[in-house]
C-alpha cells in the first residue's frame, strides 16, 4: 500500500513540474483534494478531540509545503530536486521520531539512514550534477538555490510527517483525519491561487481542467495511504518506504519530462531508495 502511495505521489508532483505555472498547479491540486475530502467528510466518523491540534499544525505546515514544492521545481530539475526533498525527509524523521514519538530506530534502520545520506551526498555534490541542479528552464537560477529550497522543503515534510504520525494515531479515524488536513490546506492554497491570478497571469499558464481532480485524488490517496500505514507501523520506516517514490520520479523525469538524468542521478536515486528499503526491513 505504501508503494502505491509512492507512485501516486510522483503522479501529482509530475503534474506540478510540467505545468506552466507551478503555483497555480499546486493550488489546483490542493483545491481538488479539498473538494474530494469535503464531499467525503459527512460520511466519515469524527476524530478524537486530542487530534485537532495536530490537524491545525499539519494544515499550517502543508500550506508552507505546497508553495515550496512549486518554487523548488522552478529552480531545478525534478530528477535532482525530488530525491533531495524526499530522501532527506525520512532521515530527519528517523532522527526526531525517538524523542518526539518515543520510537527508537534499531541498528539496521540507522544503516538505512546512512545509505540515504550517501545517496543525498552523491546527488547534491556529484560534479556531473553541477550544471543541471539549480537551473530553471531559462537557466537563471544558481545551483545553491535549488539545493537550499529542496532541503527546506524536506524539513517541512519531516515536520508534518511527525505531526501527522502522532495525530493520526490519536484521531481514532485515519480517513477523517486525512480529510480534514486536505480540506483545511485547500483554503489557503485557493487564496494563494486567486492572488496569483489577480496578478494577470496569462491564460496559457492556467493548469488544464483535469489537474485539480486527478492531482487532488492522487495527493489525497498518496498521503492517506501513508497515514493509514503509520497507525500500524513506526513512523520512520513508513516515511522511508514511501520515499521509494524517488525511483519512480527519476524514471518519470528521464522518460516523460526528458530531463538529463545521467549515471550520477540514477545511481543516487537507487542508493536513496535502497536506504529507504533497508529502513523498512530493519
Amino acid at each position: 500500500m505504501v508503494l502505491v502511495a509512492a507512485l501516486l505521489h510522483v503522479l501529482w508532483n509530475s503534474l506540478v513540474k510540467t505545468a506552466a505555472d507551478g503555483t497555480l498547479a499546486t493550488s489546483a491540486v490542493a483545491a481538488g483534494g479539498g473538494v474530494l475530502c469535503a464531499a467525503a467528510l459527512p460520511f466519515l466518523p469524527a476524530v478524537h478531540a486530542a487530534a485537532w491540534w495536530n490537524v491545525a499544525g499539519s494544515v499550517v505546515l502543508q500550506a508552507v509545503y505546497y508553495p515550496l514544492v512549486a518554487a523548488t521545481y522552478r529552480a531545478g530539475d525534478m530528477s535532482a530536486t525530488y530525491p533531495l526533498m524526499r530522501g532527506t525527509a525520512p532521515l530527519l524523521v528517523a532522527l526526531v521520531s525517538g524523542p518526539v514519538l518515543g520510537e527508537r530506530p534499531v541498528a539496521g534502520q540507522w544503516f538505512g539512514v546512512a545509505l540515504i545520506c550517501a545517496g543525498i551526498w552523491l546527488l547534491a555534490l556529484g560534479p556531473a550534477l553541477g550544471p543541471a541542479l539549480g537551473r530553471s528552464r531559462t537557466g537563471r537560477l544558481p545551483p545553491r538555490r535549488a539545493t537550499g529550497l529542496a532541503l527546506v522543503t524536506a524539513a517541512v515534510i519531516a515536520a508534518y510527517t511527525v505531526v501527522d504520525g502522532a495525530g493520526v494515531r490519536r484521531s481514532g479515524a485515519p480517513a477523517t483525519y486525512t480529510a480534514w488536513i486536505f480540506l483545511g490546506t485547500a483554503v489557503p492554497m485557493v487564496v494563494l491561487g486567486l492572488r496569483r491570478l489577480r496578478r494577470a497571469a496569462p491564460a496559457a499558464q492556467l493548469p488544464r481542467w483535469w489537474v485539480a481532480p486527478v492531482g487532488g485524488a492522487a495527493n489525497v490517496g498518496a498521503y492517506g495511504l501513508a497515514l493509514w500505514a503509520m497507525t500500524r507501523a513506526p513512523v520512520a520506516p513508513v516515511a522511508a518506504l514511501r520515499e521509494t517514490s524517488i525511483v519512480f520520479a527519476t524514471v518519470v523525469a528521464g522518460t516523460l519530462l526528458h530531463e538529463r538524468v545521467g549515471p550520477a542521478r540514477a545511481a543516487a536515486a537507487v542508493v536513496i531508495a535502497a536506504g529507504a528499503v533497508v529502513l523498512r526491513l530493519a
